[in-house]
């Protein structure tokens, strides 16, 4: 069962018609259970990531989350749901799940921020989330923060924005991207589809 979080996210709809166009059919659960016997579990997000620590929280899902990667089955963590898998966001100064080693920083003055629209993603390391999707593809991002991953080897994406920010990662059964593919067409709905095939290996 491919599991959506919802811990009260605006974006759901998106992800799940993205998902349901490419002839899935996901389940949106806040209920721990669900999560611990889901075969995918994907963490969407828009706002802030205090916020979505804050409803995490308050629907007990915190360990639940933790436990499902520790058990190696696919988790992919979409913008806020990449933010929170960090160690902690200055954001509002909040710690986040730390199951990626690292901090989200505020990105740099000189650009308009938040940054909103298209922009491309610069291949790292190999990875098959981006099977057939030609290096510095536009993707659509809405973000004022980014990831930095303590060990850089994480990185699988980078993206320039006054600097060069992570913008994917992986490390195991664990994808994180910031960019949104639900909003970036056909390349989007490619990146939920590799993502969603090699979950089924």
């Amino acid at each position: 069962m491919i599991t959506i979080i919802d811990y009260g996210a605006g974006n759901l709809r998106s992800v799940v018609n993205a998902i349901t166009k490419l002839g899935y059919q996901p389940k949106i659960t806040a209920l721990a259970a669900d999560i611990v016997n889901a075969s995918v579990v994907i963490l969407p997000g828009v706002g802030a990531a205090g916020d979505v620590m804050e409803n995490l929280k308050k629907l007990r899902l915190i360990d639940p989350i933790r436990n499902y990667i520790d058990s190696g089955k696919p988790f992919l963590g979409i913008c806020i749901g990449m933010q929170v898998l960090f160690t902690h966001t200055e954001e509002g100064d909040y710690d986040c799940l730390n199951i990626i080693p690292g901090q989200v920083l505020k990105l740099p003055a000189g650009q308009k921020i938040p940054q909103i629209g298209w922009n491309q993603v610069k291949y790292k390391a190999p990875n098959r989330i981006f099977d057939g999707v030609p290096d510095n593809t536009n993707f659509y991002f809405v973000h004022s923060y980014y990831c930095q991953p303590n060990d850089k080897s994480l990185i699988i994406g980078e993206t320039d924005y006054g600097i060069p920010f992570c913008s994917a990662v992986a490390v195991g059964n664990l994808t994180a991207i910031q960019f949104h593919p639900e909003k970036s067409g056909d390349w989007g709905l490619k990146i939920y589809d590799n993502f969603l095939k090699q979950a089924q290996k």
